[in-house]
């Protein structure tokens, strides 16, 4: 049984759901949106990761005996039993995930009561803004690293759960593989390791430490070769597997140089198909650095997991429309100075030239325009009826990524800061 995702919310979801109710408001036809203001600082574009994962939390969003009980002295008798009776029974349009977004794109459309609705918030911005802060950190990365794999291996550095999300993520945005098997499990994401430094250091030579992986996982394994010496432990590792050896890893020092000997010492020997591959704290721009090295792949850790530097994307969740006395929805939205939103219920999409190119980003309200043949609608129906219809495997994900990076300026792959690579229009 799936867990309930009920209490992955804050305490006052639950008590403006109380209010509403005393005061006959609840249940008033309303229309939420997911949306950055802007995107994080000197960044070009963003990547929506996450969906698949919200639908999951939607659908797992109820109160069961535990959760009621554990509320007792968060709501009254009423909101209790109103609670008791959830399931999310409206609709949900959003950005498929893998796609592309920049200012002010409407990645949720949440259209529901406003209890219903409102309860969702927490769990929904929670999932996107994390979600899609790694894919938009790993998209950079694998941009960066062109036609080289990129490895996802940050379990480490982060928070249990968050190392699964942050495999799935990663997985959208490019990157080939990860180190983490419950996001295997979960989420059929390709896995791969070897070894790390305590394996070596367990044996009473790194010999005998390479004979016994090589013995045991095959010629193709890749062995770490920076626990001592790097030229003799090459050295070695060839001797051991013979010229078939698959790969080695490198893990210190300057990589670009390593990278430059190490290949050099591997074609004196004959292993001349020997990958590289290199790990240790690296980003988009020191991958970007080592495009010019010998190196076959990059595996990456910390700086993916997060965010390269954002962590978040600053995504918020506010009520855009609402039911009014007429019965229509009426507009609504925040007036403050620094947070304004535009009210009314919005449409998407993504202006391209004849060549295919995007231009930019279009956003209005009421009636889409006609399509002339180079506009592409970005809400796609995620939820109808309260039953998730917008599921879809990863690969498919992963597929659409690329497509909508590669339908961006070549600006867009510049990693030095910068306004975002196209407009947005708010029409």
């Amino acid at each position: 049984m799936t867990p309930s995702t009920a209490l992955l919310t804050d305490h006052y979801e639950l008590t403006m759901v109380q209010a509403a109710l005393s005061g006959g408001t609840a249940h008033r036809r309303s229309v939420f949106e997911l949306f950055p203001r802007r995107l994080p600082e000197g960044r070009r574009y963003g990547v929506v990761a996450g969906v698949g994962r919200a639908l999951d939390a939607i659908e797992a969003f109820s109160f069961g005996d535990a959760e009621l009980e554990l509320l007792r002295d968060v709501v009254d008798a009423p909101t209790l039993e109103w609670l008791s009776a959830y399931r999310f029974t409206g609709d949900v349009w959003g950005y498929p995930e893998g796609e592309v977004y920049l200012p002010h794109s409407p990645l949720l459309v949440v259209e529901a009561s406003f209890a219903e609705a409102v309860l969702l918030e927490t769990v929904l911005l929670s999932i996107y803004n994390h979600d899609s802060a790694i894919a938009s950190a790993a998209s950079r990365m694998t941009a960066a690293a062109g036609d080289r794999p990129c490895i996802e291996m940050g379990s480490r550095r982060t928070h249990e759960e968050a190392a699964v999300a942050c495999a799935r993520a990663a997985y959208v945005a490019g990157f080939t593989t990860s180190s983490n098997l419950m996001a295997r499990a979960r989420y059929g994401v390709p896995t791969t390791g070897t070894s790390a430094h305590s394996f070596t250091l367990l044996h009473d030579s790194e010999r005998d430490a390479f004979r016994a992986q090589v013995d045991s996982l095959g010629v193709g394994t890749t062995l770490l070769v920076d626990t001592y010496d790097v030229a003799e432990a090459v050295r070695t590792g060839v001797e051991v597997a013979g010229p078939g050896l698959g790969a080695v890893r490198l893990d210190s020092g300057d990589l670009g140089d390593l990278a430059h000997e190490v290949r050099a010492q591997l074609d004196s020997l004959g292993a001349t198909s020997t990958r590289i591959v290199v790990t240790s704290d690296l980003d988009e721009h020191a991958i970007a650095a080592l495009a010019a090295a010998p190196v076959d792949g990059y595996g990456v850790g910390t700086q993916l997991v997060t965010g390269s530097g954002h962590p978040t994307c600053g995504f918020v969740y506010k009520l855009v429309a609402r039911e009014g006395a007429s019965g229509e929805l009426e507009a609504v939205a925040k007036k403050s100075i620094d947070k304004v939103s535009v009210g009314g219920r919005k449409w998407a999409l993504r202006r391209r030239s004849a060549a295919g190119v995007a231009e930019a980003e279009v956003v209005g309200i009421g009636a889409p325009p006609q399509d002339d043949g180079d506009d592409r609608a970005l809400l796609v129906p995620l939820v109808r009826d309260g039953e998730v219809v917008g599921r879809e495997p990863l690969e498919q994900s992963r597929t659409r990524h690329l497509a909508a990076r590669a339908e961006l300026p070549p600006e867009a792959r510049q990693l030095s800061k910068g306004e975002p690579v196209i407009p947005t229009l708010l029409g």
